[in-house]
């Protein structure tokens, strides 16, 4: 019952996650961070069972700052990508981590954000935008008519809410609180977000400019 998204903007890469972690029916806790902070440019947001999720996270965590310790430069995000694609394929053959995974970040060299996309049979494709779990599947239709390039970071907290909002109109069991992670080339900036506030923030604005318009006329 995961909702996992992300997509890119101008200079920046946005990836959204909800906080529950749930067991079938059971709501385990309520203010699971879902998405890892793999350096000060890279996070990863992770969708499946939670003990997988962990596990393969602080795995490549720590292997990513080991990679750094020992050379003494930062993988970028698409070789960051293609070690994560790497290592669930080898799990494949072995014990496999039911994972799904959107890894974003900010490459200096190339001074651009990317987006990759992976699932746990080892699928890695560099992506516009993407998601995952029941939430992420209703955001995919959203990112068709409403994303467009190098969008502001107005425009993209626009296309968070209408998501966000979607997701909570038609999944059954919607979460309500989300964690939003913005990664640019100065690092990254974590939103909490409540989407019962928020959006009832957002239809007033709407209805007061639906007045006024309608005042003008």
């Amino acid at each position: 019952m995961d909702v996992v998204f992300g997509f890119v903007g101008y200079d920046f890469a946005v990836l959204v996650a909800d906080r529950a972690a749930t067991q079938q029916i059971i709501v385990q806790k309520l203010d699971e961070d879902k998405i890892v902070e793999l350096d000060s440019t890279k996070i990863m947001a992770l969708s499946g069972p939670k003990g997988d999720c962990v596990a393969f996270g602080e795995y490549l965590r720590a292997n990513v700052r080991l990679y750094r310790l020992k050379y003494g430069h930062e993988l970028d995000v698409s070789a960051t990508a293609h070690y994560a694609r790497n290592e669930l394929a080898e799990a494949l053959r072995s014990g496999p981590y039911q994972v799904n995974c959107l890894l974003a970040g900010f490459d200096k060299l190339k001074n651009e954000p990317e987006l990759h996309f992976m699932d746990y049979l080892a699928t890695c494709h560099r992506v516009n935008t993407g998601g995952h779990g029941y939430g992420g599947m209703f955001c995919l239709s959203l990112f068709d008519k409403h994303w467009v390039p190098n969008m502001s970071r107005a425009q993209a907290m626009d296309l968070v809410d209408l998501c966000v909002g979607e997701v909570c109109e038609r999944l059954v069991t919607a979460p309500t609180d989300y964690l939003v992670k913005i990664v640019d080339k100065n690092g990254c900036e974590t939103i909490v977000y409540d989407a019962t506030d928020r959006l009832k923030k957002r239809r007033d604005l709407m209805a007061d400019v639906a007045a006024r318009m309608a005042s003008m006329n």
